[in-house]
């Protein structure tokens, strides 16, 4: 059996390094990480959708050889108390409990019970983890992904 090295791939990618030489894509399906040898456009926090390539001679790096389509991706802490639905949706359910309700048209919303003393640490954790919450958000295809919360329920707003 041989292997013939890396071939094409065609997926959606996050940005999660970028220079004026350079930039690294996660794939959002499969984690996948491609360095590509140069940067066609992308900066941290876009996401591609399009087919990377292996840069010959090696074959260790990539190029983006096609782009369908590219977008920034935000995260923001809200000031906005969540949704009666989505206290509701919280007070329902057991702490430490999460629900995901798909929003009309494009998009999530995912609302999380905590403990009231935890609230805050639990949005803060939600973006220190900013790569996993963005590779979420350009799986789903969205552009914005929006943090509310009040003791006790934390609400992560996956939006167009």
């Amino acid at each position: 059996m041989t292997d013939d090295g890396p071939t094409a791939k065609t997926s959606t990618f996050l940005v999660t390094a970028a220079d004026e030489e350079s930039a690294v894509l996660k794939d959002v399906t499969d984690g996948q990480v491609h360095t590509l040898s140069s940067n066609p456009g992308v900066a941290v926090d876009d996401a591609v959708e399009g087919t990377v390539v292996p840069d010959p001679p090696l074959n260790v790096s990539w190029r983006l050889a096609e782009i369908d389509r590219q977008w920034s991706l935000a995260l923001d802490v809200s000031d906005e108390r969540p949704t009666a639905w989505a206290r509701e949706t919280a007070a329902a359910q057991p702490v430490g409990e999460l629900a995901r309700k798909e929003r009309a048209g494009t998009g999530e919303l995912h609302v999380m019970t905590v403990p009231e003393e935890t609230t805050e640490q639990a949005v803060s954790d939600v973006v220190d983890d900013r790569e996993a919450t963005l590779v979420r958000a350009a799986r789903m295809g969205v552009a914005r992904v929006e943090i509310r919360s009040e003791p006790g329920v934390v609400v992560v707003r996956y939006m167009p």
